[in-house]
Parts: structure tokens; sequence; C-alpha cells
């Protein structure tokens, strides 16, 4: 492996964020290899400091990695907190900033003010253009599991983070009647998720992909009690459900819950609602019955079960990270997408509302 490659692995700013980029075991594998990771302390992050200081990793204070030294790569989950604003780094987080999202502009702007890149988790990908590293299937899961649990009256507020088996637990609880539930994009990492929380939970579960959606039969769509849309798209393409199918007079459907929270997005393939709800507020009313129709739109879904989610993210990235020095082709791809959105952002001047 290399001993030059240093990583910083930043406490979260948000303050419902409980995962981690990299959990201590692949720590310990990192530090073996020669690599040096430092590990900020955090109250909120699910593995405890004292994880990765047994595995070999520097501690240092939360939010002190803009003194980190130049040559350091900053990893985290979400986009760091706002101060400084240059980021003068190279940076491996979630951006969402290449859809036209809200923030983008600010974000990318943020880079060219410091100089630093972006090398963004969510377009890390092989040759095929699959990416390798992803926290989907536990969102998939956890947007299932709520829309199943409010559903049935038993969806506890405020949300707070639990372990799979008591998640599983909660889906098993049979109500007097059990709903039926569509799954789009139910063969993606997202989709499996939602699937397999269905599964636990004994719901009778329609399957759509690409071929089911090309003609998309509506009518059967508003048949069914539970939407979860697991389908984030990188083009323009018809939404799948329409303010005006809520007031459909047969419409049975009463629960929406948005894997991709995509509103922003002109790419937004549920254009039914205009914010996410949140931790706090999990579910909002978008239309009052009979049936009424509620959306449940979380952009943090994993964060609810963090450790399982962080296990299996770190797993996935961990041999890429061994080798990020190396700039392999999933990296030199990701670098390169950084920079096409950056220039086009200057090109277009693009602003956030």
């Amino acid at each position: 492996m290399t001993d030059t490659l240093h990583l910083w692995m930043r406490h979260e700013a948000h303050p419902t964020e409980a995962r981690a980029p990299i959990a201590p075991a692949d720590a310990r594998v990192l530090t073996a290899d020669g690599i040096t990771v430092t590990v900020e302390d955090s109250p909120r992050r699910i593995f405890p400091t004292s994880d990765y200081a047994k595995a070999g990793c520097r501690i240092a204070e939360p939010g002190t990695w803009p003194d980190a030294p130049e040559d350091h790569y900053i990893i985290g989950v979400k986009e760091p907190a706002d101060t400084p604003v240059p980021l003068r780094h190279r940076h491996l987080f979630f951006g969402h900033a290449y859809r036209g999202q809200e923030g983008a502009g600010r974000l990318l702007r943020r880079f060219a003010a410091g100089g630093g890149s972006l090398l963004d988790l969510e377009h890390v990908t092989d040759a095929d253009g699959t990416r390798v590293a992803a926290f989907g299937y536990w969102a998939g899961y956890m947007a299932a599991t709520l829309a199943v649990l409010h559903s049935g009256g038993r969806l506890d507020r405020p949300l707070r983070p639990l372990p799979e088996r008591a998640l599983t637990a909660a889906l098993r609880q049979r109500g007097e009647k059990a709903p039926t539930a569509l799954v789009i994009g139910a063969l993606g990492r997202s989709g499996r998720g939602a699937r397999s929380a269905l599964a636990a939970a004994g719901i009778a579960t329609t399957c759509w992909d690409v071929e089911e959606t090309r003609d998309l039969d509506r009518k059967a769509l508003l048949a069914h009690d539970i939407l979860i849309n697991a389908v984030a798209t990188a083009e323009p393409a018809p939404a799948f459900l329409t303010r005006a199918d809520l007031d459909a007079p047969d419409r049975r459907l009463s629960v929406i819950s948005d894997v991709t929270c995509d509103f922003t997005s002109d790419r937004n393939l549920l254009p039914v609602y205009d914010r996410p709800t949140d931790w706090h507020r999990p579910v909002r009313r978008l239309r009052e019955g009979p049936p009424p129709v509620d959306i449940i739109a979380i952009d943090n879904l994993p964060s609810l079960v963090p450790r399982e989610a962080s296990a299996a993210f770190s797993a996935d990235l961990l041999p890429h990270l061994r080798l990020l020095g190396g700039w392999t082709p999933a990296w030199q791809r990701c670098l390169e997408t950084f920079h096409a959105a950056r220039s086009h952002a200057a090109v277009t001047k693009e602003t956030d509302v």
C-alpha cells in the first residue's frame, strides 16, 4: 500500500447524523496498511471514539479538520459545517450538488473559493457506472419501515435510532388489516431494502422497476395503500405521481415514502411535495381524505439504523479507500465528475434560490 496517504474523518455537523463513513474495524485495516487515519471525537457517532483509538487512529477535537495539513483527505457523510466557507482540502462526502439540488451552487462555490475538490461518495462508480458503496439498502429499509408503522398508527415521534432487531420486531406486529405496498425501483439497493422491510411485516408487495415504469399504470399505482419511491434519475423524466393524481376520486393510496428526497431538482419523480420531513415531524399531510394521503421524505433515513448502515457502507468503501492515493479509475472518474460540475456551474453562473 502506501505510507503517504492521510485520511481525516470529521465530526458530523448535522444534529441527527450518527453514521460514520469508516467503521472502527475498517479503520484498523487502513492503519495496518500504513495509512494515517485521524478521527475527530464525536458524541453523536454510533461508534465510540475509543474504538478508533484502539484501531490505531489519531484522535482530534471536533471541527478541527480545517487546520489539517493540505495533503489530508477529509472524509464525512454529509456536507461540512458552513464555516469556513472556502474548502481547500480534498473532501469525500455526499454532496448532492450535481443534479441542480438546492444548495448545489453554494457548495460548489465553496470549493472554488478554497481551491479544494470533492470526491463525491455518490459518484464513486465502477466501469459500468454502478456505485461501489452506498447507504441505499438501509435508506429503503427505513423508508418502508416508517411507512408501515405510520399506516398502522404505530409511528412514534420524534424518531430515534434503533437497531435492526428492534425495527424487525416492530414490523412484525400485525394490525387488523395489512396494507398493500408498491415499491418503484424494486431491483436497486434501496428497493431491495424496502422489500426486506415489507417482507418482515408480511405485507403484500408489488415490485416495479424499469420495465414496469416505461408505460406506467397510474391507476394501478393509486390502488395501493403505500408507495415507496426508490428511483433517482440522472435525467428529467415523466413523474410517477402528480398533485392531480392525489385528487383522483378512486385513489386508495394513503402513504408515500420517498427515499430520494429529490424535491428541489428538475429530476424529481414525485412533484407532490415541496419540502422534506424530519425526525421531529416525519409525516406531512398532502391531502385530507377520504382517504387522506401523507408524505414521508427524510434525507438521512439510514441514520435511523446507524450501526448497521455504517458497517455495511464502510465495508464496501474500504477497498477503494486503500487505493485512494493511487488514483484508480474509480477515483479518477469521480474527480472528473466534480470538475465537470464545477465548470458547468461557472459557465451558467448557477445560483441557489
